[in-house]
């Protein structure tokens, strides 16, 4: 009788406990005892990329890893991308630029993607980045430039949309409040004011004028 392993893990952030032979590939765990399949295999042997999960973050070739392996390790499949019904930003990407054609290879590509744009928060990679990340996901109906087009637009997206915005937005705003604090701090000369200083300075001249002739006209004793 072979040994069987309980395996505990969590998976798209949700604890499952399965009984399984240690052996067992992590792929079949997910499809058979999960039913998780979404994970698909591919060529079974670690070349394609079809079948391709996230291990604490990290893509790997679930058909390659014993089950043992997986013990309280965090995974996240394809499924794990979505948040409810609604697809999530890379998943819609895909659709809306014809990044998924027969479907095959996409679990796959969508998790490496998904990884990537994880490392790059904050910028959208170029095209050679989004092509060195993929480059162990096979895909034989897109051409991989729709799939290079969708990663980057995902990541424009999230970048528009995320706390990073908001913050580039507030600095502008608080700046330009500064400044109108800084100029509403300085002394504001009206018309009637100015009019005013104008005239006192006026009124002034002649008298300074009459202290100056007083001051020059000679005295008794001269």
């Amino acid at each position: 009788m072979s040994a069987v392993l309980t395996l505990d893990f969590t998976v798209n952030g949700k604890r499952r406990r399965v009984r399984v032979p240690p052996m067992k590939r992590l792929l079949d765990v997910l499809r058979e005892d999960c039913g998780l399949t979404g994970t698909k295999e591919g060529c079974g042997e670690g070349e394609c990329g079809a079948c391709t999960v996230l291990m604490d973050g990290v893509p790997v070739n679930s058909c390659l890893v014993p089950a043992v392996q997986a013990a309280g390790v965090k995974i996240v499949t394809v499924e794990g991308l979505a948040k409810g019904p609604a697809l999530s930003v890379l998943q819609r990407a895909f659709v809306e630029r014809g990044g998924t054609q027969c479907g095959s290879c996409t679990p796959g590509i969508l998790v490496t993607a998904h990884a990537l744009l994880q490392r790059a928060k904050g910028r959208v990679p170029g095209d050679a980045e989004v092509r060195v990340a993929l480059a162990g996901n096979l895909c034989r109906c897109t051409g991989y430039q729709m799939i290079v087009n969708a990663v980057r637009a995902a990541a424009r997206e999230t970048l528009a949309s995320g706390p990073g915005r908001a913050a580039r937005t507030a600095r502008p705003v608080a700046r330009e409040q500064g400044k109108s604090a800084r100029a509403k701090s300085k002394p504001v000369k009206t018309k009637a004011k100015a009019r005013t200083t104008a005239t006192v300075r006026a009124q002034a001249k002649p008298a300074r004028a009459k202290a100056g002739v007083a001051r020059r006209r000679p005295g008794p004793g001269r």
